[in-house]
Order: C-alpha cells, then sequence, then structure tokens
C-alpha cells in the first residue's frame, strides 16, 4: 500500500506546488500595479489579491479554511493577532483567517525568493531579527499601521515550535506595541495545519480541513511597560489551554 500512496503523495504535492505558482503569476502584474498606490493603499489592495490567490488555490488542492469564534469579533476595530506557529501552511491560510487588510510580521529572508518575495514584502512587514535597527524600525512601521486602523498579525513564538509542547515561549514584541499604543490583543490557532504541512517534510501536505480559532480579546487598557510581562504570559496561558482543549496533535503526540 505503500507503494502506491508515497507516488501519490508526491503526485498530489507538486499539483499543489504548480497551481501555487500558477495563480501567483497570474495576479503578479496585478501586484505590481497595486504596490505603486504606496504603503496603505498599495499594500490593502496587494493583500486582497493574496485573498484572491488563497480562494482560488485551497479549493483547487481539497484543503478546507475554516474560522471559529469562541467569542464575538468586531472587524471595524483594529487589533494585534497573535498565533500561534507550527507549520509552513501558516502564512497561506493567514488571508483566509483574515477576511479584511492586515499586516503580519514576516521574517525578511523570504523578501529574497524571485516573485513570490516582491508580494511577500508588499503585503507584510518584513523583520530581520539579527539587526536591532531592522527591529525597531518594523516595529515603527507596525504602529504605523495601527495609526491607519489597520490590524497587524504576529507570530509570537518567532518561529516553528519543534518542541512537542503546545507552545514555545514568546517574545515580548507583540505584547509591547499593545501597551504602547493600548491596542487590544486577539488571539488566534491555527489547528490543523500540522496535519496538513509538517514543518520537517515540505512534501506531506494533504487535503482536509484547516481550522482558525479566534479566542477572546486580551484587553490592554491602563496597562504600563511593568506589565508587559504578565501580559504576555497570560496571553501565553490562554492559548496553551485552548490548544490542549481542542487536542492539537502535535500536543497529544510529542513531549510535553
Amino acid at each position: 500500500m505503500r507503494r502506491i500512496r508515497q507516488p501519490l503523495q508526491w503526485a498530489y504535492c507538486i499539483y499543489a506546488l504548480l497551481v501555487f505558482v500558477a495563480v501567483m503569476l497570474v495576479l503578479f502584474p496585478l501586484v505590481i500595479l497595486a504596490s505603486l498606490l504606496g504603503r496603505i493603499r498599495g499594500g490593502n489592495l496587494v493583500y486582497r489579491l493574496c485573498m484572491l490567490w488563497a480562494d482560488i488555490w485551497f479549493p483547487l488542492v481539497g484543503i478546507r479554511p475554516r474560522r471559529l469564534y469562541e467569542a464575538p469579533y468586531d472587524p471595524s476595530r483594529p487589533c494585534i493577532f497573535v498565533a500561534n506557529h507550527i507549520s509552513y501552511l501558516d502564512a497561506a491560510l493567514v488571508v483566509k483567517a483574515f477576511r479584511r487588510p492586515l499586516r503580519p510580521l514576516g521574517k525578511v529572508e523570504l523578501s529574497k525568493i524571485p516573485v513570490f518575495g516582491f508580494i511577500y514584502r508588499n503585503a507584510i512587514v518584513t523583520v530581520d531579527r539579527s539587526s536591532p535597527e531592522n527591529r525597531a524600525d518594523s516595529v515603527r512601521i507596525l504602529k504605523s499601521v495601527l495609526r491607519h486602523g489597520i490590524s497587524v498579525l504576529v507570530f509570537p513564538e518567532g518561529t516553528f515550535n519543534l518542541s512537542g509542547a503546545p507552545l514555545k515561549s514568546f517574545y515580548d514584541g507583540a505584547f509591547r506595541i499593545a501597551v504602547e499604543t493600548q491596542t487590544p490583543i486577539r488571539p488566534v490557532l491555527f489547528l490543523d495545519n500540522y496535519d496538513r504541512l509538517h514543518y520537517a517534510r515540505l512534501f506531506s501536505l494533504t487535503p482536509g480541513r484547516c481550522r482558525a480559532v479566534y479566542l477572546e480579546e486580551v484587553p490592554v487598557a491602563g496597562l504600563g511597560p511593568e506589565q508587559i510581562p504578565g501580559l504576555r504570559d497570560r496571553v501565553h496561558a490562554l492559548m496553551e489551554e485552548r490548544l490542549r482543549h481542542y487536542g492539537a496533535s502535535w500536543v497529544t503526540s510529542g513531549e510535553d
């Protein structure tokens, strides 16, 4: 059975990759035009084009994104989304999970990929964690985006969680920005991306569901700099508890 299943798996992954690239190339001229309109208006249009890409690609590869809400959500108010990071599929799911202009924070290294990198750096805020000056510039841009009424998304673990625990420890950045701008935090869980595409096996992509769960909003009104560690730990504990509640597979099958 494995001799049959493995070639089919490879064929499916190659098909998914080819469709990924084909749709991206079709939309690329529109991205170039949109990028001429500036960081805010142009960025919003590029993000909407990415949403269109996702609306085409996900059905064609049989992946079914679904949004679940544990608490009411008002999309008209900007907030700082924080999400767990467990798969390369996380980046693709973003534009299905967040259906309005958004600015994720992402690694600068991916901006060097031809074609994709151009779209990437016009749709997100890049950060080079090895450069203090670049990190500071990224924070400034994120604050500017929030002032324009656009939400931002940060993966506070910084990189893939390889531990088998629900989450890695969090960096302070998202929580510091939340306190300094008095912007509420909205945790979101990506529950199935690990099962759809394992972080260590690029040819492991499979069709199926991809749930994004919006947790309750965490207010920051009145908090000061000295309360940032407590805020960070509170959000970490909330997300960890809900990941256990939903039975996230990397937790139940790994070492806690």
